[in-house]
């Protein structure tokens, strides 16, 4: 693997991961003071 080519792509890509991981887990379903849904969450990674 060649890794990345500059920390921001690294640091968007590993919140994607993280972010998917807590979705299958349940993790983000029931938290209070949440602003955005989970889905929007995941899609603003992608801005």
């Amino acid at each position: 693997m060649l890794g990345f080519k500059n920390f921001f792509s690294a640091q968007r890509t590993l919140a994607g991961i993280e972010l998917v991981r807590m979705l299958k887990k349940g993790q983000l379903r029931n938290q209070a003071g949440m602003s955005k849904t989970p889905a929007e969450l995941f899609y603003g990674l992608a801005n």
